[in-house]
């Protein structure tokens, strides 16, 4: 006998799912039992990607406007007829990877953690309902920072997980769980343009994991799932990095 589904009917919406880890996570999630709706922007081919995977609805949204999120949400709900999962994941572009601790990277911050915010605002109602409720959230991708940008990433991440303990705390009487994943250098189709850009940030992230190499979507998925599943139910307020190990440099 095979081993029982993990997310056997639960329900759940992953934003920024058209490519990368958001759709190795729906493609993960769906695999072990879950139904998936996978929001992506207008030009990002959602719809079309996933129109042959059973399980999984492409659906276009703009993933930039706090209301437009909240109307996801409710979209997806009332499509899925529930929702248990909410993996929380922004592409917020720059023309350059990030150095400093800026104005700059003040704004990205905020913007993210507004729109953050604002999916969890709208999905909270249902997530109370549900005997499951997860919210995972996603950190940037260590391509997002340049090469000496080690604390502005580290300035990132800590943003990230104060919001998450923050989420963590207001909603665990609900027996919701709110978690963050970091990842390091993974090769995403953002990743690998970055890269093309700039071989001496590739291969600095590659230097710079113990495991001397790129992480894999996939790799980052198999920990949303963990942090999705029953196996984290006593899991809320922290952070897991994949990046395969830091070294000291």
């Amino acid at each position: 006998m095979g081993e029982p589904l993990r997310l056997y009917g639960l329900n759940a919406l992953v934003l920024n799912a058209a490519d990368g880890i958001g759709e190795a996570i729906a493609r993960t999630l769906v695999k072990h039992g879950a139904t998936v709706v996978a929001a992506d922007t207008a030009n990002s081919g959602v719809e079309q990607h996933f129109r042959a995977v059973s399980g999984v609805t492409g659906q276009v949204a703009n993933l930039t406007d706090g209301d437009s999120l909240a109307k996801l949400v409710e979209d997806a709900a009332g499509q899925l007829g529930s929702l248990d999962i909410v993996v929380n994941d922004f592409l917020l572009r720059q023309d350059a990877p990030l150095s400093r601790v800026d104005d700059k990277l003040k704004a990205v911050l905020q913007q993210r953690a507004s729109l953050i915010m604002a999916a969890c605002r709208a999905a909270l109602p249902h997530l109370k309902n549900s005997p499951s409720g997860r919210i995972i959230n996603m950190g940037f991708l260590r391509s997002f920072f340049a090469a000496d940008g080690g604390e502005a990433a580290a300035k990132a991440e800590q943003d990230l997980a104060n919001l998450t303990r923050a989420l963590a705390a207001e909603t665990g009487e609900f027996g919701i769980t709110a978690n963050y994943i970091q990842p390091g250098g993974i090769m995403t189709p953002e990743s690998r343009e970055v890269f093309r850009k700039n071989q001496g940030l590739r291969d600095f992230c590659i230097r710079t994991s113990a495991a001397s190499r790129l992480g894999e979507p996939v790799d980052v998925a198999k920990v949303a799932l963990f942090l999705a599943s029953d196996d984290a139910v006593f899991v809320s307020g922290t952070g897991i990095a994949v990046d395969g190990g830091r070294t000291a440099s």
